[in-house]
């Protein structure tokens, strides 16, 4: 079983994506939400009890990193999008800029 924390989820969040070749943006005011996938498809892919993940989003709700909204979905807030963003340049880079093409990728990253 994976050790659970706040950044493997951001990490597993990331890995969906990349695998999914799908990741979803909203803007407004001036900043960008990525959505996250849910808690059962962060379970599953991680391989853990449902119930396991949900501490988790509690805590991460409480540092302000995600928000729920109901038939939305669990988007990232401000901070929480910049932490997947660092994570993005950090890690994936190579992976995301395909799926979001260069433009975007580097207007997201700051990478040009």
């Amino acid at each position: 079983m994976a050790a659970l924390s706040i950044d493997s989820l951001f990490d597993a969040a990331i890995r969906i994506q990349a695998e999914e070749r799908s990741i979803s943006l909203t803007f407004s005011d001036n900043s960008v939400r990525i959505k996250f996938p849910t808690t059962r498809r962060l379970a599953e892919f991680l391989n853990v009890p449902h119930y396991y993940i949900l501490p988790y989003f509690a805590m991460m709700e409480e540092e302000e990193l995600i928000t729920r909204a109901e038939r939305v979905g669990i988007l990232t807030t401000a901070k929480g999008t910049e932490k997947m963003l660092a994570l993005i340049h950090d890690q994936y880079a190579g992976e995301m800029e395909k799926i979001l093409g260069p433009a975007i990728f580097g207007a997201l990253t700051g990478k040009h």
